[in-house]
């Protein structure tokens, strides 16, 4: 069954942070999350903290996070603390570092560190010893009785899903265009079943801006920005799909200073198939019906990139006629 998420910019000020995860949590989504880049937004990991004290039952975490910028101890031990704080409410998306280590000069983790740390922080934060540094670790205050942080890996090449399918509980995927979600699942899933892993026990976790309105011209100039984030994984790959890149080879430029920002002049590019394809646009009905296409292919999780106008109308739009149709009482 489809669950619901949204994810908050962490704008001044932070006080908006958490209205919005506490509307979203009246309006029956479960999973609240936002962005880490320390330098274009506020910091996450300590909004966070308050949202979860000013919350009761909603879900928390980044979309995403990165083991590059902070010592990846320290990414396990605050996401330990939070489920203390949260009691058990915490859950992880993590992927290799874009915006947030671009911006102060540095290339995202390499695929093969990138795993390294992901192993290590699944287990500490979990309770589990770990060898690191060639020092034995353990958080040994973990409170047993609480469940497990998942952790959710986000990745669009090849190289990154073997990742998310060997050590992730999900997969965290940037689009809403089916047939890219499908090939991004299976080759996720592939590598987790080479790792003798139960592959259909891998999350789907769909990421994308949901804009609702009768005007779809009006809806697709408020996400224009978000296909234009595709170019950063992989273009030039020839393993990655041709939809996923083919369109990227129009984009001139990408300014951070405007990353997921409504308006972006780097999106000037994206056609409206595109924005149609990769986005969540229309009426409540139309709506509905997207979907109900991404969750007739496995997805298990709609996540609300809420950075277009009208944030609270969106929210107060799924609350009423979006969610109650995916939930057990309506279906």
């Amino acid at each position: 069954m489809l669950s619901f998420g949204v994810t908050v910019l962490p704008d001044p000020p932070y006080t908006r942070l958490v209205e919005v995860l506490q509307n979203a949590e009246k309006e029956g989504f479960e999973y609240g999350w936002t962005y880490d880049s320390h330098i274009l937004w506020q910091e996450s990991y300590a909004l966070l903290a308050i949202a979860a004290t000013q919350t009761q039952k909603i879900k928390l975490g980044h979309c995403v996070t990165n083991p590059g910028i902070r010592d990846p101890t320290i990414t396990a031990s605050w996401y330990a603390t939070m489920q203390d704080i949260s009691n058990g409410r915490m859950v992880m998306g993590i992927g290799r570092g874009d915006s947030s280590r671009r911006v102060v000069g540095l290339k995202p983790v390499k695929v093969d560190e990138f795993e390294r740390r992901l192993r290590m922080i699944k287990d500490l934060m979990n309770g589990r010893k770990v060898d690191w540094n060639d020092k034995e670790l353990e958080l040994t205050w973990v409170r047993d009785e609480l469940p497990d942080v998942p952790m959710h890996v986000a990745g669009y090449g090849p190289r990154a899903l073997g990742v998310a399918g060997r050590v992730g509980d999900g997969v965290i995927i940037q689009l809403a265009d089916p047939q890219i979600i499908q090939w991004i699942m299976a080759t996720a899933r592939e590598a987790a079943e080479a790792e003798g892993r139960d592959p259909d026990a891998l999350q789907c976790i769909v990421c994308a801006p949901s804009h609702v309105s009768d005007n779809l011209a009006e809806a697709r100039e408020q996400v224009r920005w978000f296909p234009a984030m595709v170019e950063r994984y992989g273009a030039d790959s020839d393993e990655i799909p041709t939809a996923l890149t083919d369109f990227v080879k129009a984009r001139k430029f990408y300014d951070y200073k405007d990353h997921s920002r409504v308006g972006a002049k780097h999106g000037e590019f994206v056609t409206d198939e595109i924005c149609d394809r990769f986005c969540v646009l229309g009426n409540t009905q139309q709506v509905t019906e997207k979907l109900r296409e991404l969750e007739s292919i496995g997805v298990d999780q709609f996540d609300i990139y809420l950075m277009t106008e009208g944030a609270d109308e969106t929210l107060a739009a799924y609350g009423k006629d979006v969610i109650p149709q995916f939930s057990g009482v309506a279906a």
